[in-house]
């Protein structure tokens, strides 16, 4: 039975992976974003750059542990090639909203999976999931709205799928999980690179089927 470490403080991720079935230890990287994004570089690959964050925030933590399986995650959304993170103010907010507007573009997050055992990493495994967004156009009354509630400004790309966000997203074309921050199918995928099932997180979380 292998204890599940989830190397993020995104509310959205916990409840992501508490629906399916795991309650997750929740350890913050602490990880500047920002800076090691600007250390990749402007010629870096889009995917590279959420992967290499992603490993980044699952290797600050795996030190405390000596058995377990650590996740780690990092989500932008790529419009025209250019990456966009968590804007963190109003006015970047409706900048990048007024691009957004009306278009598309591609929501990139890497995960980063590793096993720990006997206090050493013995197995990683990392991969990029994308999910194509097609965005509505907000009026201007809504969107300042929006903007006033502070949800935008600290996700990626300026919106949710599963909060206020929602509402101006008019379809996705991939992993809705993804999109909030954690891809399910991914991860599932991952776990086996490492060795872990999901059956093993389960079974530590007492997860039964419905006739017992």
């Amino acid at each position: 039975m292998t204890l599940f470490v989830l190397a993020s403080a995104s509310p959205a991720r916990l409840l992501v992976l508490r629906n399916a079935g795991v309650e997750p230890v929740v350890r913050v990287s602490g990880v500047d974003e920002d800076a090691l994004t600007a250390q990749l570089g402007d010629d870096a690959a889009p995917e590279d750059v959420v992967v290499t964050l992603a490993q980044a925030k699952a290797e600050a933590v795996i030190g405390e542990f000596d058995d377990a399986v650590v996740v780690g995650c990092d989500s932008m959304l790529s419009i025209g090639g250019a990456l966009q993170g968590k804007p963190h103010t109003v006015d970047v907010a409706r900048e990048r909203w007024a691009t957004m507007a009306g278009g598309s573009g591609d929501l990139l997050t890497g995960h980063a999976v590793v096993r720990v055992s006997g206090g050493r990493v013995v197995a990683t495994a990392a991969e990029c999931s994308s999910t194509t967004i097609h965005f509505a156009e907000p009026s201007t009354e809504d969107l300042e709205a929006y903007l006033a509630s502070g949800e935008p400004l600290s996700v990626a790309g300026a919106f949710t799928l599963d909060g206020l966000g929602g509402w101006f997203v008019d379809r996705i074309e991939g992993d809705p999980s993804s999109v909030i921050g954690i891809g399910l199918p991914l991860v599932r995928r991952l776990l086996i690179d490492v060795g872990t099932s999901l059956a093993d997180l389960w079974a530590r979380e007492g997860v039964r089927s419905a006739d017992q």
